[in-house]
């Protein structure tokens, strides 16, 4: 062997070792124990974490229907631990084939209030469905109608309603009794059903065999197809079989970045995550946080926070269609470079940032972390969109259609429904995919593994940062996953709080500074996070104190 031969081997050596190395134990973190528990079950069928990701995800969207479902998309990161592959499947809904720019204005170039929330004309194109069959059949070990089973038994034979439901419903109820097949379904009598309340969703079942039976064709082509062009061209929808047949998965390199001695490995276009987390910590790493009081610390997070936002207004869309600086975003001296304009003694309106002219998120979407005794492991966030998606159950399906649309800049400027504005690079066009927030992520170094994520809109990427930071100043799992957030999106130029985030006394500091506080009433976000902890040998596994989820960790035997 060649001198410039063992010179490569020896890069690859650490990369190689690090592929090979097996955890002490399985973990799953996710919104709903049901889901846990599914996942559990596969991989003591003898399924990976693969498999696992399948059952989990399709248990969700028949468990937590405001959140996730086969009517919507998401992104699920994977590692591989056989030959050390990262990879993130684009799972992300796209625009119908006749979707236009301007689609939801009106004759004054006005955005219609609703158009793109509710009703079939607000949803993309799904593509949860075929992002299972592609993790099936690329990477899974079990057949689909294994992973498959516990989803369907569940829509069959029904599933209790608890707290989080009964708020979500709540909070749509008027968009759950604009569709007779939705109210009948997600409804009691018309109204939030009570706690205990058995969710039985036999159409939904029927659609997941017909799945887990045939594949792509058993969704995409078929009598589930059949059933939801029939309902779009009923109700004024804009589908059509060319939209079912041109649809892909798309497998995509991961944003990468570094942070005092961590990779963060986090979902790239068209998702703003992985792009958004490089910028702002590439800003923080010019400054001597560990030194900071917690003032100093919270006003560098938002101002960080307020240009990586911007960017994301400005730059970010499906890199299909749109040209995006991926390279110079990402890199070091970029954020170096965003950093030299901050000032310590006073807040920069964002008004004096260069850019587009222009509610916050909640917690809609979901997540899921799945570690497994071989050392593969993925991190997947899935999303309809606004809780309940559009409203829309297509008749004889129980799919529950996402209105992603609204995710599009419907006219470049004007926010959507979470308050991000958008440029050019987001607009509407036939077979684009919408720009997201869900950021999936790793953060890895020879010590520890951190699997993680969360829903809540625009407010995931500061959520996940959040997490990061706490991780990598080495506060516990299971603190850092409930401790009190803050959030900054660029506009409004406002900094959220948590309920309990800030003392007075901090609060008042910032607000010298020339922060706009915006206290909240309710808290955000439902963090699942794993962390493999290689110094002590050691799997834990967190799921958010602030929803109803279920993190397991079993020993290998």
């Amino acid at each position: 062997m060649s001198l410039s031969r063992v010179f490569v081997f020896l890069l690859c050596l650490p990369g190689l070792l690090l592929a090979n190395e097996r955890p002490p134990a399985a973990a799953i973190a996710s919104a709903h124990p049901l889901a846990s528990q599914a996942g559990m079950a596969i991989l003591a069928q003898g399924g990976n974490a693969f498999d696992a990701a399948i059952a989990v995800s399709a248990v969700l969207a028949v468990v937590e229907p405001y959140g996730s479902g086969m009517g919507g998309g998401g992104f699920w990161l994977l590692h591989r631990a056989s030959d050390g592959k990262d990879i993130m499947i684009d799972g992300r809904e796209t625009a119908p084939l006749a979707a236009h720019r301007d689609m939801y204005l009106d004759a004054q170039g006005e955005v219609i209030p609703g158009l793109s929330m509710n009703g079939p004309l607000a949803a993309g194109i799904p593509g949860q469905a075929a992002a299972l069959v592609h993790l099936a059949e690329h990477y899974a070990r079990l057949p689909l109608r294994t992973s498959l089973a516990p989803a369907i038994q569940h829509a069959r034979e029904g599933v209790a309603v608890g707290e989080s439901y009964r708020r979500m419903a709540g909070f749509r109820l008027e968009a759950l009794r604009a569709w007779p097949e939705t109210a009948a379904i997600f409804l009691h009598n018309g109204e939030v059903p009570a706690a205990g309340h058995r969710l039985v969703q036999t159409d939904l079942a029927e659609t997941l065999s017909r799945l887990a039976e045939n594949g792509l064709d058993g969704f995409y082509r078929g009598d589930t197809a059949k059933a939801v062009l029939t309902a779009m061209e009923r109700h004024g929808g804009i589908w059509s079989q060319a939209d079912f047949d041109s649809y892909r998965i798309i497998e995509r390199e991961p944003i990468r970045s570094h942070y005092q001695g961590h990779e963060i490995i986090s979902a790239a276009p068209p998702s703003s995550g992985g792009v958004a987390l490089a910028t702002i910590l590439h800003i923080l790493a010019q400054f001597p946080l560990d030194e900071l009081d917690e003032v100093a610390r919270t006003h560098l997070l938002a101002e960080a926070m307020r240009r990586a936002y911007r960017d994301r207004a400005q730059y970010l869309g499906d890199t299909d269609f749109v040209e995006v600086p991926l390279e110079r975003l990402s890199h070091p001296h970029y954020g170096a470079g965003l950093a030299a304009a901050i000032r310590l003694d006073r807040a920069t309106p964002s008004s004096d940032l260069p850019g587009v002219a222009a509610a916050p998120g909640g917690t809609h979407t979901s997540h899921f972390s799945v570690l497994d005794s071989e050392g593969n492991y993925v991190a997947a966030t899935l999303s309809i969109n606004y809780p309940f998606g559009s409203g829309f159950v297509v008749p004889g399906t129980g799919l529950l259609l996402n209105n992603e649309m609204d995710d599009f800049s419907s006219r470049p400027g004007s926010p959507n429904a979470y308050g991000l504005v958008g440029a050019e690079a987001n607009a509407i066009a036939p077979g684009k995919r919408m720009l997201s927030s869900m950021s999936p992520s790793f953060v890895r170094n020879p010590d520890s593994l951190v699997v993680l994520g969360t829903p809540g809109g625009s407010r995931i990427i500061s959520m996940v940062l959040q997490g990061i930071l706490a991780h990598i100043d080495g506060a516990p799992l299971e603190a850092w996953i409930g401790r009190p957030r803050v959030h900054h999106q660029y506009l409004p130029d406002k900094l959220y709080l948590e309920p309990d985030a800030l003392d007075e006394e901090t609060r008042l500091a910032l607000i010298a500074l020339g922060h706009q506080l915006e206290p909240l009433a309710s808290p955000w976000g439902n963090m699942q996070a794993l962390l493999w902890d290689k110094r002590t040998a050691q799997v834990s596994a967190a799921s958010d104190p602030r929803g109803g989820g279920q993190a397991l960790v079993i020993p290998n035997k």
